[in-house]
């Protein structure tokens, strides 16, 4: 039995446990104030499916060398330019969804292409780059926001050029799109199965992926390149290839969590998502040089999960809730992204 025990510490890493028991009592904690539990467990749930394609966007970016995918921003803004271009279709409900996940995957393998063949110039310093690409990007697209010539009433200005900063999904019948399909309750947990299902379907083909022969070479580039150039493996495709994998899932990420939120956030909105999703898969254990699908799983649960509970938790402590929520919501997360981004030091943490 202690033998069994050490090998679990080992398997999961102190630090792993630690959060993991810091979720357990937060949920204690919830219990003894008499929250809403199975909100909050239904909302964790929520949470999971919404976030977990852009934390597994971070995989393919680790396993081909680059590091975390600091630059998924870029795949983000190919998302949005999807959905954008579907709603202006007139197009609704899952043709909606899907239109734009067609529209955003060509578009974010060129540009996740010539992402790669940047990244593939500064080796070494690919998390600097890629953090000053995304945020450049961003800013770019804010003026490109406020000129494109899209007139869809839902997302266009009413006088003017450009979109607006939020638009609402609701009328083109995507919000909780994925959410409340197939959905059902148990013991007043809401299981949002269409979500969970699309998730767990990214993680399977991502999973089959890194077993075909390009993943198993674009692994092999990422963990030993002097290695792979001795094999015969060309190390910067691979990295290319990993690149472009990494922003279409990002292109596909936003998309998910956006009918899930409810809303296209622009502007401002895809500025600071790479950091929750890097966040989430170092918490679930990855390193900057090896991460798989189980640690993407295990990272979006917790942080996810801690995130959802601890700000109620929290507020239940103070007077005044209505002030305090935004305020917890910002130590909490940026807490556990401080606390994450500390572990990127060795292969084990």
């Amino acid at each position: 039995m202690a033998k069994r025990m050490r090998e679990l510490v080992r398997d999961l890493g102190v630090p792993r446990l630690i959060i993991l028991g810091f979720f357990l009592i937060l949920c204690l904690m919830a219990l003894v104030l008499g929250l809403d539990v199975a909100g909050l467990m239904s909302s964790s749930l929520v949470r999971i499916g919404m976030n977990g394609v852009l934390v597994l966007a971070m995989l393919p970016a680790i396993a081909c060398g680059i590091g975390p995918n600091f630059g998924v921003s870029l795949g983000i803004l190919c998302g949005l330019v999807g959905a954008l271009v579907a709603m202006e279709w007139q197009l609704s409900g899952f043709a909606n969804f899907f239109t734009a996940i067609l529209l955003s995957l060509p578009l974010a393998t060129v540009v996740g292409y010539a992402y790669g063949w940047l990244l593939n110039r500064v080796k070494g310093s690919e998390m600097m780059l890629a953090t000053f690409v995304g945020f450049s990007m961003v800013s770019v697209m804010k003026i490109a926001w406020l000129v494109v010539p899209f007139k869809s009433p839902e997302a266009a200005w009413p006088i003017g050029r450009g979109v607006r900063v939020t638009i609402s999904l609701a009328n083109r019948e995507v919000a909780q799109l994925l959410n409340d399909f197939w959905a059902f309750e148990i013991g007043g947990v809401t299981i949002p199965t269409g979500l969970l299902l699309f998730f767990l379907a990214c993680c399977l083909l991502m999973w089959l992926f890194m077993r075909t022969k390009t993943g198993i070479a674009m692994y092999t580039a990422g963990d030993n390149p002097r290695f792979a150039e001795a094999a015969g493996i060309n190390v910067d495709k691979n990295r290319i290839v990993g690149t472009v994998v990494s922003t279409m899932l990002g292109g596909v990420g936003i998309l998910v969590y956006a009918q899930s939120f409810g809303f296209l956030q622009l502007y401002e909105g895809p500025m600071f998502m790479p950091f929750i999703a890097v966040a989430a898969i170092l918490i679930g254990g990855a390193s900057i040089k090896r991460a798989s699908i189980a640690h993407v799983l295990i990272g979006t649960f917790l942080f996810q999960g801690i995130l959802v509970v601890a700000m109620p938790v929290a507020n239940a402590f103070t007077v005044d809730m209505s002030s305090m929520a935004e305020i917890s919501r910002i130590i909490i997360q940026n807490g556990i992204i401080l606390y994450a981004l500390t572990q990127t030091g060795g292969e084990r943490t």
